[in-house]
């Protein structure tokens, strides 16, 4: 008598295989760690950086290097003459320092309103339109604003309609509230959540300036007291200091400007150089006072995201196919496993069959069912695993 022939898959004894196979529950992350835009994040999560936060390093070379030389200068000056005036402007020095580093980090390490992304299209817009008709979702749509028609635009990358004045980052990969503009100087958007401190750190980067290239010239004059030829002859340090400052301050002192007039209008950079607000109305404008106190006075909005919590799994949806037992049994398809396959007596020794040739025969049963041939019982062929059950690849 013959016997009945069954079929057994044995898996190549892989470490990787036997890893796959007892990590049932995988460990969980946290949305940081799967998060898909282009931040950089430290301390587990609390503090979110650009893709170029690496960038810090200069400016923060630009501005320490300066204030601190200039703190040097002023200690070997205490002991000459005036050791209180002296001492006053380096401890002036050391404060604006300390809070223009202050600021940079805050603006640098803070969230600046990243906008949580949709898995899919809205499903109210998507029941809107016509699945025959293979239409796509409008990309653009008018919402109210203060009386004002605005129109808002859809995100292919985030899968969603951007809020008002939101805009999608390039550089970060991330659609932001109240998009101001991505500073490579401090490697992050400026946007809703620390545009605050961006003003407050440009601000005070200028009174620095000021602050060093106004007293380095009051410290020659006042220790020297001589023709203005001799002084620069004499204090080489105080004349680098000066040159330096006064480069510098019409760059950081024209931002400062700019943003002020900005904020006096409630306007972004962005705004300003796409819509043009001030040859047509401003929706967003409230007067002088009450733009003023919107970004100096008004409370911080809280982060949309929290990406320390911790990401949600999927669960396994079961498609009733015999693709997904397969995958549920043997990993993800493409995945080659050496399998030995044992009918009767006879054992194939040379590597086995591979999935392509189990793929095929149950792919001819389908095809037997279908045709009304499936009726008498036929023998379906069950798969073993080590150390896992039986894995019916019936067609559900």
């Amino acid at each position: 008598m013959a016997k009945k022939q069954s079929g057994h898959v044995h898996n190549a004894p892989s470490h990787d295989d036997m890893i796959m196979f007892s990590s049932q529950d995988p460990k969980p992350k946290r949305i940081y760690q799967l998060w898909p835009g282009n931040n950089t994040f430290c301390c587990g999560g609390r503090l979110v950086f650009g893709p170029d936060a690496s960038s810090l390093l200069l400016t923060t070379a630009m501005i320490g290097a300066p204030a601190l030389t200039f703190s040097i200068r002023m200690a070997f000056m205490i002991a000459k003459s005036s050791p209180l005036f002296h001492s006053l402007i380096m401890i002036g020095s050391l404060l604006l320092t300390i809070l223009d580093f202050t600021f940079l980090f805050l603006t640098s390490s803070r969230d600046p309103g990243i906008i949580p992304r949709n898995k899919e299209a809205p499903e109210a817009e998507a029941e809107a339109i016509d699945i025959l008709s293979n239409t796509k979702l409008p990309r653009t749509k008018d919402v109210l604003v203060n009386g004002y028609t605005v129109q808002i635009k859809f995100c292919e990358t985030c899968l969603l309609y951007r809020p008002p004045r939101a805009s999608h980052c390039s550089t970060c990969n991330n659609c932001v509230q109240r998009f101001d503009h991505h500073c490579p100087w401090v490697g992050q958007c400026i946007a809703l959540r620390n545009y605050p401190y961006f003003i407050c750190f440009i601000s005070i980067s200028t009174l620095l300036c000021l602050y060093v290239f106004v007293f380095s010239w009051v410290s020659m004059l006042e220790v020297h007291g001589e023709m203005l030829l001799v002084v620069i002859m004499d204090d080489t340090v105080f004349i680098v200091l000066i040159i330096y400052c006064f480069i510098v301050v019409w760059f950081v002192g024209g931002l400062t400007v700019f943003h002020l007039y900005l904020i006096s209008t409630n306007q972004t950079t962005y705004e300003k150089f796409r819509y043009r607000y001030d040859k047509k109305e401003n929706p967003y404008g409230k007067g002088l006072f009450k733009n003023l106190f919107e970004v100096f006075c008004s409370r911080i909005s809280p982060p949309m995201i929290n990406f320390r919590d911790w990401a949600q799994e999927e669960p396994d949806v079961e498609v009733g196919s015999i693709a997904s037992e397969l995958d549920r049994a043997f990993g993800p398809r493409g995945d080659r496993y050496d399998m030995e396959m044992e009918i009767g007596d006879r054992k194939n020794s040379k590597g086995g069959l591979r999935l392509k040739t189990l793929d095929n025969n149950i792919e001819e049963t389908l095809k037997k069912k279908s045709l009304g041939e499936g009726t008498a019982k036929k023998t379906t062929p069950t798969f073993k695993i080590p150390g896992k059950s039986s894995v019916d690849v019936r067609s559900r």
